[in-house]
């Protein structure tokens, strides 16, 4: 297992299993249904307390909830990291682009700025 930035490892096109997984994940997090699900969730500490449940019942609400900030934790880095790597990308490839123009000619930089414009496509 090595460690790289998230951005990194997709530079081929493909992604891995995990990408995939954050990607939906990411997308679910941010759909009403999640937001109705931890609405839910905090809910259901305000009951608990309120009822007066035994410590058992607190500890599982709370661990839920602590469990649910954690995976979301981790899901938020990866997207954070992947967005950061295609922005610099993007201003490197267009820095290029700019300097090939400024000296009048078009070649791999211009390339390569076509292909950092659809990163997002294969992260």
């Amino acid at each position: 297992m090595t460690f790289q930035h998230p951005g990194k490892k997709a530079t081929d096109g493909r992604i891995g299993p995990f990408e995939r997984f954050a990607e939906r994940a990411s997308n679910f997090t941010s759909s009403p249904v999640f937001f109705l699900l931890c609405v839910l969730l905090i809910s259901g500490v305000g009951v608990v307390h309120a009822a007066g449940l035994s410590m058992s019942w607190q500890h599982v609400v709370g661990d839920s909830v602590t469990a649910v900030s954690l995976l979301l934790l981790a899901l938020l880095k990866n997207s954070e990291l992947r967005a950061e790597h295609a922005i610099q990308r993007k201003l490197d490839a267009i820095a290029a682009a700019m300097l090939e123009q400024q000296e009048g000619k078009r070649g791999k930089a211009h390339e390569d700025l076509e292909a950092a414009i659809r990163i997002e496509e294969r992260l």
